[in-house]
């Protein structure tokens, strides 16, 4: 089994639930863990898998609640970084369909400084990068380019979700897709959303848009649709896999989820060119679009990612 480095922010999630989708409106907050990839961290190793989570939190107690919060859920923390700067915070919304509203307030996610001795450990292992905070500036996003470099000089698996969040980038997206092309390019499986596969390929069609990310250099995409399934392409080859039909209280997460349980499968593989069997992985997708599903029936995200008899269940 594979190890699983999963770079980017760790953060509270301060949750209005069932209070709609308008954030002005709210006035009860639940206060969760969450950051997209130290959810994927985190579904993974409910699963049974090794993931490492390699982020920065505040010295602080909402940065000693998150760190705890994933050690218990048996994800190793040992690179990540405290910082002098408070906890980075989201404020999230959530309608009765469970779609979501985000306000952030950015804080020690941005310190993460590159750790040249990650190197030792990545050879044939698998690196993911979540970029919901990482291309914003500061000391994580000089770390995540050079975390990039070591993946490629190492042969990793490199796995990318830009986790495109319109409060962070507001009138700016152009920068936005600008940042996530190299990634695009370098790495072997990106995970997209149907809004970020069209806003950064700037094409009007999901077919088109997976050519596009093909023509860049990356050789899998898949495009979550929500309770449609997933879209997936792989060697001029595109296919829908169904989700499951749940009736979904909170999404948040859902993708994360989705990522985490196929890079966990992918992690167990002889050879990360059976990725890339078309039949294979149409089956992984179909076992992630479950993870992803189950997710959504519970609030917060890591306290709703499945077990692995849940998800056999």
């Amino acid at each position: 089994m594979k190890k699983v480095f999963c770079i980017g922010e760790l953060l509270i999630d301060f949750v209005a639930e069932n209070q709609g989708s308008d954030l002005s409106k709210a006035v009860e907050f639940t206060k969760k863990a969450g950051g997209a990839p130290a959810n994927v961290a985190c579904a993974i190793a409910k699963l049974g898998g090794k993931g490492i989570f390699v982020g920065s939190v505040g010295n602080d107690p909402f940065g000693k609640f998150l760190l705890e919060t994933l050690k218990k859920e048996g994800v190793d923390i040992s690179l990540a970084q405290s910082s002098s700067t408070f906890t980075t915070l989201a404020f999230v919304s959530i309608a009765e369909d469970g779609e979501r509203d985000f306000v952030f307030s950015r804080g020690a996610d941005k310190e993460l400084s590159y750790d040249p001795g990650l190197r030792k450990g990545f050879h044939g292992n698998m690196l993911h990068l979540g970029a919901a905070t990482a291309l914003l500036g500061g000391p994580l996003e000089a770390s995540y380019g050079k975390y990039l470099f070591d993946a490629l000089t190492k042969e990793m698996f490199i796995s990318f979700d830009p986790n495109y969040r319109g409060d962070l980038w507001k009138e700016n997206e152009k920068q936005f897709v600008k940042k996530c092309m190299p990634f695009i390019e370098k790495s072997h499986l990106c995970k997209f959303s149907e809004e970020e596969a069209l806003l950064l390929s700037g094409k009007s069609n999901l077919e088109d848009a997976c050519d596009f990310f093909h023509e860049l250099g990356t050789k899998v995409v898949t495009v979550t649709l929500g309770k449609k399934g997933t879209l997936v392409s792989v060697n001029e080859m595109k296919s829908i896999v169904p989700s499951v039909d749940v009736k979904p209280v909170d999404t948040t997460g859902a993708g994360d989820a989705f990522i985490g349980c196929l890079l966990y499968q992918i992690s167990h593989l002889d050879n990360y060119e059976q990725v890339f069997d078309r039949e294979l992985l149409l089956k992984m997708v179909s076992v992630a679009n479950k993870a992803g599903a189950i997710t959504t029936t519970k609030f917060g995200a890591i306290t709703a990612l499945p077990t692995k008899s849940q998800l056999e269940a």
